[in-house]
């Protein structure tokens, strides 16, 4: 189906062909040039007093303190950087696959990057803004590609024999104007459900939190044929809070059998690690509660043998000792037979008072995460270790409560990562919408109102 058709719009009357495969047909009124007609290789350096810019992908060329992490500009003296005027454009090392980045901002880039400067005063900059990041623009960078340095570097030499098409001025400022009304509000249409997103997810852990400490609401226990209205005490810690009476507050270590760290780098070298084993399960294995094995990262049999000790088996939970506090994962069927790591700890349980799905739910809540952070060791990197981990304290309850718990807990998260699934879908669809409506307007398959 033709672009035009997928986002709605009329089309030019008359269209011929640019002679370009990524462009196709273009209206017949319109121009195509090749880019070194357009814009030349601007290089001006000696300004180091000039403002230093930082070269992004979602902002453009702008001022470093517009970007919230700061990005480390690469050595050298000042005097060497480029100088970059607002309404310039900026090939950097990502634009293989970002496009060219527009300046909002006068000042200095690393020398690093090529600075283009139009040659013609009829090219409008709000229009090339959009073309230099249209798909169709960034399919054709790619041919331009060449090396392989911190990613990829466009070439301009080769770069400028592109072909591009060159609407009127006044076309031009009409389609920018269009797809700067339109893109703002699908911009804002995207971040309204970015947000809810947000809040789904901060709902979602309230419930966890809710649940896990205090337990089912009134009219969950009267289904489950449990007290309604239980009393509370105060557990004695304050970021439990109070608890059913009936619950008590000990630590883990009292409801764990066994407490165990992974092998020690004298017993398991990275030069042991081959392809095609047995993963090993270090922290970075750990994503989101689950585990992601790395198939180089694996050892032989034999080796597997003299660690059998270290095996991860069902229902054990694996934690990272180190990094991100509190990572850690439960261990399923399909990870039985992993080793656990020199980064690892893992934990096996008593199952006749903790259910591990329990557990390991109690374990993702914000205030055991914060709990580990603040009882951590270590002064430049986070340490857990097993005295920590058994110290933590931990809410139990009778194992039929933990069990309901949970029954409730995955009927509540079911119904959120439902909700969650169908805004990110249609998050996407904006996405792709906007995209779409960007490269149909910049390369004339769709005629915008007013032109």
């Amino acid at each position: 189906m033709d672009k035009a058709t997928n986002v709605g719009f009329q089309r030019y009357e008359n269209y011929r062909y640019s002679g370009v495969e990524w462009l196709g047909d273009i209206p017949s009124g319109w121009e195509c040039h090749r880019m070194k007609r357009l814009y030349s290789d601007f290089s001006k350096k000696n300004f180091p007093l000039a403002e230093l810019l930082s070269v992004t992908q979602d902002k453009g060329v702008v001022p470093r303190s517009w970007v919230e992490n700061r990005m480390v500009m690469p050595s050298g003296a000042l005097e060497s950087f480029k100088f970059i005027d607002r309404g310039d454009f900026a090939i950097s090392l990502r634009s293989f696959e970002g496009g060219l980045e527009y300046c909002h901002h006068a000042g200095i880039i690393s020398p690093a990057y090529t600075v283009l400067k139009r040659k013609r005063e009829d090219l409008k900059e709000s229009y090339f803004k959009f073309l230099f990041k249209s798909f169709s623009f960034i399919s054709e960078l790619q041919t331009s590609v060449v090396g392989i340095r911190e990613g990829k570097n466009i070439s301009y030499p080769e770069l400028s024999y592109s072909f591009l098409p060159i609407p009127s001025a006044l076309e031009q400022t009409a389609i920018a104007r269009f797809l700067d009304e339109k893109t703002t509000k699908i911009d804002t249409a995207i971040a309204k459900k970015e947000r809810l997103i947000q809040l789904l997810k901060e709902r979602k852990q309230i419930i966890i939190q809710q649940a896990v400490t205090k337990g089912l609401p009134a009219e969950e226990r009267t289904k489950a044929g449990l007290d309604p209205n239980v009393k509370m005490k105060d557990s004695g810690v304050e970021w439990i809070g109070e608890i059913p009476e009936h619950w008590e507050v000990s630590k883990l270590g009292f409801y764990s059998k066994k407490i165990l760290t992974g092998p020690f780098g004298t017993q398991l070298h990275s030069h042991e690690y081959i392809d095609g084993g047995i993963p090993v399960i270090n922290p970075s294995h750990i994503i989101n509660g689950k585990i992601i094995p790395d198939n180089s990262q694996t050892i032989s049999d034999n080796k597997f043998k003299e660690l059998f000790q270290h095996e991860l088996r069902v229902g054990e939970i694996v934690f990272g000792r180190r990094g991100e506090m509190g990572r850690c994962a439960l261990v399923s069927g399909y990870y039985e037979t992993m080793i656990a790591g020199t980064g690892s700890i893992k934990l096996t349980l008593d199952t006749t008072k903790l259910c591990p799905e329990y557990l390991s739910t109690y374990l993702q809540i914000e205030s055991v995460k914060s709990w580990f952070s603040l009882n951590s060791v270590g002064s430049t990197m986070e340490n857990l270790n097993a005295e920590i981990l058994a110290s933590l304290p931990i809410v139990t309850l009778p194992v039929h409560e933990q069990k309901l718990v949970m029954k409730y807990i995955e009927f509540q998260s079911s119904k959120i990562d439902q909700s969650i699934s169908l805004q990110e879908k249609q998050i996407e669809k904006l996405k792709e919408y906007k995209a779409t409506l960007i490269d149909s307007a910049v390369t004339g398959k769709i005629k915008v109102p007013g032109v």
